[in-house]
């Protein structure tokens, strides 16, 4: 006689500041789910408009809870601390599901009681433009993943655009334990911060290469407040602490192609700004990460930044215009220099 079927249990954690045009939205989505989660907990934090209303609106089907004003990860953090089930979901309180995203990662859960986290694919949409695009191709996503549903190693589906985003990530509550929770101190990069800290112990993650959330772009962010120049310096800490730990826990040869990679994307992106001093910052401390190619490429534009950032906004305007980018992407401001 076989053992009766285990059924896996959800929380679901949204953290929620100054939301009340959306938080009924990401509510709605939750229960809209083909598999209902189990609790669905939303941490108000801090909020002074009408954020309160809209979700008590929802009765004893939403769990509310207020704290004072502490940010996203302090928020998301209390949510985890009063979760009650094995798994814990997350959902940005501006976002939202599509409906079969319990069902689609409790399947693999299912099929693969080892994992002890699963993520998956998500769409960008800049609605107010009526632009939407997925995260990565869904055919592509099914060639990395090469007919599992799983990644072996997150660093290597992080750093092919296949790492998730907090929409989609379905966390074992025990995980937290070992491997900690956002870090209250960062306002930028918390996330990418705490899904790496998990793949030193646990690399090996689900993956849905469907789309399970919208990620809407057109609001700005206001639970991760901070400037170009205060961003960048909280990710060179960021990468400076993980390259340490990537050596303690002997996941070196995984994380750094991904140090690489995210090195080359900043100073692109620094470039095109024209922001010629943190440039250099990040050539100084990360040279050693470049290939000998770039590094002569970044010196050379580095000799004039002003027109260098000129020739990637008109290239930029091109893209566009021609409709060859693909992702969809906030419209980049232009820092100009005095």
């Amino acid at each position: 006689m076989s053992e009766p079927k285990v059924l896996l249990s959800v929380s679901v954690v949204i953290a929620a500041y100054n939301v009340e045009d959306y938080i009924a939205r990401s509510i709605a989505s939750v229960l809209s789910q083909t598999r209902k989660a189990d609790e669905i907990i939303v941490i108000d934090d801090g909020s002074t408009d009408g954020t309160a209303a809209e979700i008590q609106k929802f009765g004893d089907a939403v769990r509310y809870v207020y704290q004072e004003n502490s940010g996203v990860s302090a928020a998301r953090n209390h949510g985890i601390r009063l979760s009650g089930h094995e798994w814990v979901a997350f959902l940005d309180s501006d976002d939202e599901w599509l409906a079969c995203r319990l069902e689609k990662q409790l399947a693999i859960a299912e099929k693969n009681p080892e994992l002890m986290w699963i993520t998956g694919n998500f769409i960008r949409c800049l609605c107010n433009e009526k632009k939407q695009g997925m995260m990565l191709e869904a055919a592509k996503a099914e060639r990395l993943v090469n007919g599992s549903n799983c990644f072996e190693n997150y660093f290597y589906a992080f750093r092919n655009k296949a790492g998730g985003h907090t929409n989609t990530m379905l966390i074992k509550r025990d995980v937290f334990d070992k491997a900690g929770m956002f870090d209250e101190r960062m306002n930028y990069g918390e996330d990418s911060d705490l899904w790496w800290r998990i793949a030193y112990h646990w690399p090996r993650i689900g993956y849905v290469a469907k789309p399970l959330a919208i990620y809407h772009l057109t609001r700005p962010a206001t639970l991760s407040k901070g400037s170009t120049d205060k961003q960048i310096r909280t990710l060179i800490g960021q990468l400076e602490k993980h390259l340490a730990l990537a050596e303690q826990y002997g996941q070196m040869e995984n994380f750094r192609p991904l140090a690489s990679f995210l090195v080359r994307s900043w100073i692109r992106g620094l470039l095109f700004t024209n922001q010629p001093e943190l440039v250099r910052d990040v050539m100084s401390k990360f040279g050693y990460l470049l290939g000998f190619r770039f590094r002569i490429l970044g010196r050379i534009a580095m000799r004039f930044p002003s027109g260098t950032a000129t020739v990637c906004h008109a290239i930029s305007k091109c893209v566009r215009a021609l409709s060859i980018r693909k992702e969809i992407l906030r419209r980049p401001r232009r820092k100009v220099k005095e």
